[in-house]
């Protein structure tokens, strides 16, 4: 049984609840996140750094939608799990976008375009630098090597928008969508923010229902 066969939470912030990180860090073993698994161990070991989990309610390698975010966050460590489900602003963001679109969990991947964390132990939140950006761009195509059933990839924000060239070249003819980062420092700015991001969500699951 897959991740995505499991009962999924019907609000936001559930992994607020030590007991559901727990119980969530109990399916990690699953068939379906164990290629991506091996691939943060080696991200891990190369890097010095964390790479949080897969969640294993999502598809995993089955997903046929790449959801492309920028880095961990400085939250993601009280879960270490890269999940819509997470206590923060963007993931909740993420959990109503993404259920208003009707996109199903099981045809999800959400990664970071820089997949460790880059945030020194009690740090703000950052943008990736430069070097960072150029030394996680070797990651996207094993990660895609994974993923044989990906229909279409939406890049969210201007880290992840960076790595459009890398897709095309890796991936000839995937449909590419650019949406602005969930993060409520941008989806509060203005209603157009939201309303992009809704497009291109609608339109990526207008592909899934295609294909």
């Amino acid at each position: 049984m897959t991740g995505p066969d499991r009962p999924a939470p019907d609000r936001a912030k559930s992994l607020a609840d030590p007991a559901a990180v727990a119980a969530r860090h109990a399916l990690v073993d699953a068939a379906h996140l164990a290629p991506l698994r091996r691939l943060s161990d080696r991200i891990r070991a190369e890097q010095g750094a964390p790479v949080p989990e897969a969640d294993p309610l999502d598809g995993g390698v089955g997903a046929r939608l790449l959801l492309l975010l920028e880095t961990p966050g400085p939250a993601t460590g009280r879960t270490d799990f890269v999940s819509r489900d997470n206590p923060t602003g963007t993931a909740a963001n993420l959990f109503r976008f993404l259920g208003q679109a009707g996109i199903a969990r099981a045809d999800t991947l959400i990664w970071n375009a820089v997949p460790w964390v880059i945030h020194a132990p009690g740090a703000r939140n950052r943008a990736p630098r430069a070097g960072e950006i150029r030394a996680a761009r070797p990651y996207l195509g094993p990660l895609l090597d994974l993923m044989p059933r990906l229909a279409v990839a939406v890049l969210s924000g201007r880290v992840a928008g960076g790595l459009r060239p890398d897709l095309a070249a890796a991936r000839p003819g995937l449909p590419v969508i650019d949406v602005p980062h969930p993060s409520p420092t941008y989806v509060c700015t203005s209603p157009a923010v939201a309303e992009r991001i809704a497009a291109g969500l609608a339109e990526a699951a207008a592909v899934l229902r295609a294909s």
